[in-house]
């Protein structure tokens, strides 16, 4: 008994031996096997070639400034906007990682009427140039905020960051404290210690090769999902403005912010940065924040004169969620520094 009829029902198969009675393989039938195993590993090779290409035109993506109301600067344009009198007290808006000057929409009726209110995307963000290699630290992203006033002819301003634009401020304050009167931050987190994490989602993002395939596939609907932890209620209906401004990002402008902003965080904390410089500091933190543990705001009050201001209801993002309350704290913190009445 040969062991073909053992072979055919333990496997479910109805093939025969390619076998010829002599025993010896069929030629034919195995030339076909091995184009079916080279057809196999030639789409298998193709797919991680087109993988791993893919992962190095994300990682490497950039682009140029979008609109003309930029300012060429070493290293990249970048996007300005200004409302109110131009010769009023200037205020400057800097938003966080992943934001734009859209972010401040809400507020900017409210201080235009008093200040001439300057809003910069910072580079990779917004309509700014999105380069693929390096300018992203903090310092840098400082010094070119700096830079951009200066090419404004603002001589002194008071200045505002939220969340990672925070850390931005303070830079600029490091710098030129000739230029900077005064800091107010909207939901920074003082150190890391009191980042609350994204989830694994949000982690996986920024795994190498996993996040460059990722990256591609972000819809409306995930980013949306992504920026419902900017606000404290899951009812507030994030604008789409600011969900086209994330899907503008390249993977290496956010990779390469979001790895600068936990460098200057790592290597000294806000308050310990903004305790020597001597500048007015307001803080602004909404105590339902889901990004910065509020509690964390205490630790702003070893800088000397620091108020701290927390906004019960409200989550990162004050200027989305109550923007007559941000506003009136701002107006009121520049009106002490500022000489406005």
């Amino acid at each position: 008994m040969t062991d073909l009829p053992r072979i055919a029902s333990a496997g479910g198969s109805n093939e025969t031996d390619p076998r010829p009675a002599g025993g010896q393989p069929d030629p034919r039938v195995a030339g076909s096997r091995r184009k079916r195993r080279v057809t196999a590993s030639a789409v298998v090779l193709t797919a991680v070639g087109l993988l791993l290409a893919n992962t190095v035109m994300v990682s490497w993506q950039e682009a140029e400034a979008g609109t003309d109301s930029t300012l060429p600067l070493d290293g990249g344009s970048i996007h300005v906007r200004q409302d109110g009198p131009p010769d009023a007290p200037a205020l400057v808006l800097v938003h966080g990682l992943a934001g734009s000057t859209h972010w401040w929409d809400p507020l900017v009726p409210m201080l235009a009427r008093s200040h001439r209110v300057i809003r910069v995307d910072l580079l990779g963000h917004g309509w700014s140039a999105k380069p693929a290699g390096e300018g992203y630290t903090i310092p840098e992203q400082g010094r070119r905020v700096g830079a951009a006033l200066d090419r404004l002819g603002v001589r002194q301003a008071v200045v505002v960051g939220h969340s990672t634009g925070g850390s931005v401020a303070t830079a600029l304050a490091e710098q030129r404290r000739d230029l900077v009167t005064a800091l107010a931050l909207v939901n920074s987190g003082p150190d890391l210690d009191a980042f609350i994490s994204d989830g694994f989602v949000g982690q996986l993002l920024f795994v190498p090769v996993v996040g460059q395939l990722l990256w591609p596939a972000r819809t409306d609907g995930i980013v949306r999902r992504g920026l419902g932890t900017a606000v404290s209620s899951r009812d507030y209906e994030i604008p789409q403005q600011l969900v086209d401004d994330v899907r503008g990002m390249t993977y290496h402008a956010l990779t390469a912010t979001s790895r600068a902003a936990d460098d200057y965080l790592r290597q000294r904390p806000l308050p310990d940065r903004l305790a020597p410089l001597d500048k007015p500091l307001l803080v602004i933190f909404g105590e339902e924040d889901r990004r910065w543990r509020s509690s964390a705001a205490d630790g702003y009050r070893v800088v000397p004169g620091a108020r701290v201001e927390l906004l019960p209801g409200v989550g990162h993002s004050p200027m989305l969620e109550d923007p007559p309350r941000t506003a009136e704290l701002l107006l009121a913190f520049a009106a002490l520094h500022t000489g406005q009445p």
